[in-house]
């Protein structure tokens, strides 16, 4: 029996009966007793019971409920709702990851959520490593898992069918990493540059790049002789544009942490803040010597 409640309006009791439709979305239904608000209220509850308890879906929700949601509109609803509980970073790789490949694959094929098979998901991860890299396929592994146990959570299914598809094996990381040569090359070419200093800590700490980014003034303790790593700037695309975003967070809560800083890279930043000074300290003097003519 759908829920409902009496309302009143120009003078006269309303049923208003409230459901949700194929897609989970609330909906109300008004529906006019004929009672007038002064001494009906009593006709007017039981005419709202008996509305209640013989309501039926409307048309176009019962033929949709028969149907069945398809499974790239859950997959554009679920994210909506998962927004609000992951990180920033999360959110645009599974955005990225729906639009550009996910549901376009889904909708094209026309399977409803209910009817999806682990073989349906198969035959995407099938296609997908067909032409991009087995990791990437973890990715789309990796959420629309996640995307399904909600589904088996909210009671919309009652098994995971992703439970039952093997997670494509991981290619083999080969790093690559720059000689002295090459590091000596790749300093000169920053050096007086805006990004000299993150990437001069970058080389030498084998930082992530958004840390090195991320490095303020407060994060180094030249007392102690310290560097923490605590603070980070990445860039992601956000409803369709490219937006920066700093976090007082790290990737992992391993990457949290407090480096010995080494007596060159001591020296590299105790002469960046004495050149910093100067160079303020001449903006100054010349804003004031302009003053002075001026006036």
């Amino acid at each position: 029996m759908v829920a409902g409640h009496l309302q009143e309006k120009n003078g006269y009791f309303y049923a208003v009966l409230s459901y949700k439709d194929a897609q989970g979305k609330r909906k109300t239904k008004w529906i006019p007793t004929g009672y007038l608000i002064r001494g009906n209220k009593k006709k007017a509850e039981a005419f709202l019971m008996e509305q209640r308890q013989t309501f039926q879906l409307p048309a176009e929700d019962t033929e949709a409920v028969e149907k069945g949601e398809l499974f790239a509109d859950y997959l554009e609803r679920w994210l909506k709702i998962a927004k609000s509980t992951i990180a920033i970073t999360t959110y645009s790789s599974y955005d990225g990851m729906m639009k550009s490949t996910i549901v376009p694959w889904f909708r094209k094929t026309g399977v409803t959520i209910t009817k999806l098979t682990a073989q349906d998901i198969q035959d995407f991860y099938t296609a997908q490593l067909a032409r991009v890299k087995s990791n990437t396929v973890i990715h789309y592994h990796a959420l629309i898992h996640r995307a399904l146990k909600y589904a088996v959570k909210t009671d919309q299914l009652s098994v995971n069918p992703a439970d039952k598809v093997d997670r494509p094996r991981k290619n083999g990381f080969q790093p690559a990493f720059y000689d002295k040569d090459e590091i000596n090359q790749l300093l000169a070419c920053v050096k007086g540059t805006l990004i000299e200093t993150p990437v001069m800590l970058a080389a030498f700490y084998g930082l992530r790049r958004s840390e090195a980014v991320g490095l303020r003034w407060d994060a180094i303790d030249f007392q102690q002789n310290t560097i923490t790593i605590q603070h980070t700037v990445i860039a992601c695309r956000l409803n369709g544009k490219y937006e920066v975003i700093a976090r007082d967070t790290t990737k992992t809560k391993s990457s949290r942490r407090t480096l010995p800083l080494a007596a060159p890279i001591r020296k590299y930043l105790l002469n960046t803040i004495f050149a910093f000074a100067c160079a303020i300290c001449s903006c100054l003097f010349d804003f004031v010597v302009r003053s002075f003519h001026l006036a």
